[in-house]
């Protein structure tokens, strides 16, 4: 069929599209180049299927993808040797249904925010070239025998021109005139930026090439420097990503290699999950479970999403469950289009379904860990807490899968399920109100003379000391009938696991009077609560504790506790505990001077004060000085 010349006006019911899409799209208008190139890949994945189908004939040639830019002409050029069209097909798919799809676009949307977020939906992807551009040509010539090449050409303005064109390969060309405010984009590494950020993992090889007219090409018959336009292109793009690939196909070091292509500079992932689901949607990708510190916020957005190879977004908050996006890796779904919006991502029923699915492929994933190597597991058990509890802790059915191979672990280094913890300690450490005591550290070494006390009783301490352990803590007893956690420094031993036991006092009521007034006296301190308590002599003299209520809402406040932000700004309240038996309080009461008195007292009140590192400045410089006056 001939190509015959026309001029048109492309029938839209608004006046002038261009202002509006570009109005909406302003501030990703580097997408341009993302649909462009993604158009391509379409237009040949389509050949390729009508070939294997037979029904396209000839050689397919070579079939990869050029981007190109020419600094001078002030042009970007995306060429393919897909599908390629007929006038009469640029005619239905670019002034049609492309403008129909504008109409509806602009109708629907022209007060939503996000607007932008969705024009792909709309069929106006390729227009999202007059971002940047004047204007814009397309040359085509279909794979359809006795066709001829057509161009189309538009300036922005609803009228645009076709006319017949030579071209001698199949395929597509698009020519965009970049305008003065975009010019930005003639630039080698911007453009190879974005190439890379889009269009890393397309399954169509991307060339990307750029005229260089600085290169000397001889002497002509004068003497005068020649010079030769050269083209330099090279491959952006890995075309088989792993997650295309069966993971029969795959050994470690695959994994592994493709790990350190997306994060360069991180440690080894500790283990990793292969997606690869057909129903009830499309899901495939790699999840790796890196080494999560402490600081694990700033973990975060490290999974990209993308749709058909082609990357949307490293925001995948409303695809993937809040604990999961510690997680690091890839997602690909063509059940999610390539433009989304946040409210589409947040109502899409298959959205949902994916991060239903995403949660419960991570738990079988630790499950069969677990069951399959302990051992191994507990090794990496410290790395992989935080991500656990904190699933446990924001997610009821992570959680009933988790707490069989959720860990415990003790100050001796040993791990326990919450199962086999429950049956270790609830003979030895349950109170006289049926309640069984689990006692835990934050800080080993700031806490050891509270542990050792501990032990003394044959109790057993957990190590509870990480980011969101104080949230977890309040899960577990929530979960755990008729089971209390506390701090092991929260209480007198005594008191933290109340028994029906009870120690006589040596001292009489009046003593106890005396010798409270005695401390009082000494500390001074209003935000110290003292008590006499009657224990046993082998204990320290003076404990000081903080109640496991106030240092729970603390730590919370601190690691940003919904609602207790309050509690940071308190002032700290303590207890002074004062053992009644031990021999320093008879020291103390036999004193010769109520001087000699008060200073035997600050002096184990100190001690009390440095076992828990609350002993600075003055304070421990004056103690320091009174320790060799007593000793002298």
């Amino acid at each position: 069929m001939t190509q015959t010349a026309e001029k048109g006006s492309i029938s839209i019911h608004t006046e002038n599209i261009f202002p509006i899409i570009k109005k909406f799209l302003y501030s990703d208008h580097e997408i341009f180049l993302r649909e462009l190139v993604s158009n391509a890949v379409d237009a040949t994945q389509k050949l390729k299927k009508l070939a294997a189908l037979g029904e396209a004939t000839g050689e397919l040639g070579d079939l990869k993808i050029e981007v190109s830019f020419d600094k001078k002409e002030k042009t970007i050029t995306v060429s393919d040797r897909g599908l390629g069209m007929t006038g009469e097909e640029i005619k239905k798919y670019i002034n049609q249904i492309a403008f129909s799809g504008a109409s509806e676009f602009v109708e629907k949307f022209k007060d939503k925010a996000d607007a932008k977020d969705i024009i792909g939906k709309f069929g106006l992807g390729f227009y999202s070239a007059f971002m940047v551009a004047d204007k814009v040509e397309l040359i085509s010539k279909s794979y359809k025998e006795n066709t001829e090449a057509a161009r189309w050409e538009c300036d922005g303005s609803t009228e645009f021109e076709l006319t017949p064109a030579k071209k001698d390969t199949r395929g597509t060309d698009v020519i965009l005139h970049i305008n003065k405010d975009s010019e930005e984009f003639l630039d080698e590494w911007r453009l190879k930026g974005i190439l890379e950020k889009y269009c890393k993992f397309l399954p169509v090889e991307i060339k990307f090439g750029t005229k260089d007219e600085s290169v000397e090409d001889g002497v002509d018959k004068d003497g005068k420097t020649q010079y030769k336009t050269v083209t330099k292109d090279r491959i952006i793009n890995n075309t088989s990503p792993i997650w295309t690939k069966a993971p029969s196909e795959l050994k470690d070091e695959d994994y592994l290699k493709f790990y350190k292509e997306l994060y360069p500079f991180s440690e080894d992932p500790l283990f990793w999950i292969h997606l690869n689901v057909d129903y009830p949607f499309n899901l495939t990708g790699v999840l790796y479970f890196p080494k999560i510190k402490n600081d694990f916020e700033i973990q975060k957005n490290k999974i990209q999403l993308y749709s058909r190879q082609v990357f949307i977004t490293d925001e995948v908050k409303d695809v993937v469950p809040d604990f999961l996006m510690l997680l690091h890796g890839i997602l690909d779904s063509p059940d999610i289009p390539l433009n989304v919006s946040r409210s589409y991502l947040q109502s899409d029923a298959n959205v949902k379904k994916i991060s239903q699915h995403i949660t419960k492929k991570v738990a079988d994933k630790l499950v069969d860990l677990f069951i399959k190597d302990r051992k191994e597991f507990e090794k990496k058990w410290d790395d992989i807490s935080v991500f656990v509890r904190y699933g446990m802790i924001s997610d009821e059915k992570f959680y009933d899968k988790a707490k069989e191979f959720s860990l415990l672990k003790n100050v001796d280094g040993h791990y326990f399920t919450l199962k086999e913890y429950e049956d270790k300690v609830k003979i030895n450490q349950t109170d006289k109100d049926k309640n069984v005591i689990y006692l835990y550290t934050t800080d080993q070494a700031k806490q050891h003379a509270f542990i050792e006390s501990a032990k003394g009783k044959a109790y057993d301490v957990l190590v509870l000391d990480g980011i969101i352990d104080s949230h977890f803590i309040g899960n577990l007893e929530q979960k755990i009938e008729k089971t209390q956690l506390k701090r092991v420094d929260s209480e007198i031993i005594d008191k933290l696991i109340a028994k029906d036991e009870r120690i006589d006092s040596v001292l009489s009521k009046e003593e106890e009077e005396k010798v409270k007034t005695i401390f009082e006296g000494s500390i001074n301190n209003k935000s110290m609560s003292v008590a006499i308590e009657s224990l046993s002599p082998d204990d320290l003299p003076v404990t000081i504790t903080m109640s496991e209520w106030m240092r729970r809402m603390k730590d919370m406040a601190r690691t940003g506790g919904g609602g207790m932000g309050f509690m940071g700004s308190m002032p700290d309240s303590y207890n002074v505990s004062i053992n009644g038996n031990h021999q320093i309080i008879q020291k103390i009461l036999k004193a010769e001077t109520e001087e000699q008195k008060s200073k035997l007292a600050k002096q184990a009140y100190d001690l009390a004060l440095l076992s828990q590192s609350m002993l600075t400045g003055a304070d421990l410089t004056n103690f320091i000085k009174r320790s060799v006056e007593l000793v002298s």
